[in-house]
């Protein structure tokens, strides 16, 4: 169970994260509640970073607004929220270049049986374009985000 001080107020009302805002040239994530900033994760992305998601193994990771949709609890990495990638626009644009989307976009934690610090896996991009926190910080995002939360994602 998550204790923090950030999460107590959330679950007592005094906060609504209203988005989920991701900074990827400085690898910052933000909870925010209107134009208050109610918690700051520092994440790690893939090792081509710069630019929008354009195909299937392009280790990007998307840009624009998409939606937390739902959580998975079951996979290759500890858990993890899905960001809603493609949207018509991306599936439309993949198709006029002759090219997959891609898709199963997340915010996740570690990958499972990892044993190193969990801060030492923030230090560089390791990612195929997912955005990576720590278990512990996984935790805490999926008790303080709803599922519908809109994430905007911008370089």
């Amino acid at each position: 169970m998550i204790t923090s001080d950030v999460t107590d107020e959330v679950a007592a009302g005094e906060w609504l994260i209203d988005r989920v805002e991701v900074k990827k040239s400085t690898r910052r994530m933000f909870l925010m509640a209107g134009d208050t900033v109610i918690k700051e994760y520092r994440i790690s992305l893939g090792p081509n970073p710069r630019g929008h998601k354009v195909q299937e193994g392009d280790n990007r990771t998307p840009e624009g607004k998409y939606y937390l949709d739902f959580v998975m609890n079951d996979s290759s990495f500890y858990r993890s929220m899905h960001i809603s990638y493609p949207n018509l626009r991306d599936k439309r644009n993949a198709k006029d270049l002759g090219v997959s989307a891609g898709g199963n976009i997340k915010i996740h934690g570690l990958k499972n049986g990892y044993t190193k610090p969990e801060q030492f896996i923030q230090s560089f991009d390791w990612t195929n374009g997912c955005i990576a926190i720590t278990n512990t910080e996984m935790d805490e995002l999926i008790t303080l985000v709803k599922i519908g939360t809109p994430i905007y994602i911008r370089w």
